[in-house]
């Protein structure tokens, strides 16, 4: 099993900073792409960006290229949220996922992902 902790959530005003921390343990050599996906209030979970450990391949999702930043630390099994110019819209509850496939990181469906964390809100008041 892994386990995954998120941290690094709260709230900012419109055009601030946030950064995520996720941290794995368990059986970390067993999981492939981790990934950011985001939950606001009454929608579904979307996709955020998403990240190889074996080379750092990198994907976002076109809400937030430019401004966000996915980004690991192997020997400290952590992967990170770098969140800039943030929007209103960007409040969420912010999940960290792990894939116990070699699925790369263009597969963006929570279906895809094996492994979640809690949660950590995220909150952007304009």
């Amino acid at each position: 099993q892994v386990q995954l902790v998120e941290s690094g959530g709260g709230l900012v005003q419109a055009g601030g900073s946030l950064r995520l921390s996720c941290v794995a343990s368990g059986r970390t050599f067993s999981i492939y792409p981790m990934a950011w996906f985001r939950q606001a209030p009454g929608k579904e979970r979307e996709f955020v960006a998403a990240i190889t450990w074996s080379d750092g391949s990198t994907s976002y999702a076109d809400s937030v290229k430019g401004r966000f930043t996915i980004s690991e630390d192997n020997a400290k099994n952590t992967v990170y949220l770098r969140m800039n110019s943030l929007k209103p819209e960007d409040t969420a509850v912010y999940y960290c996922a792990a894939s116990a496939s070699n699925i790369g990181v263009y597969y963006t469906r929570p279906s895809h992902y094996d492994y979640w964390g809690q949660g950590t809100q995220v909150t952007v008041s304009s």
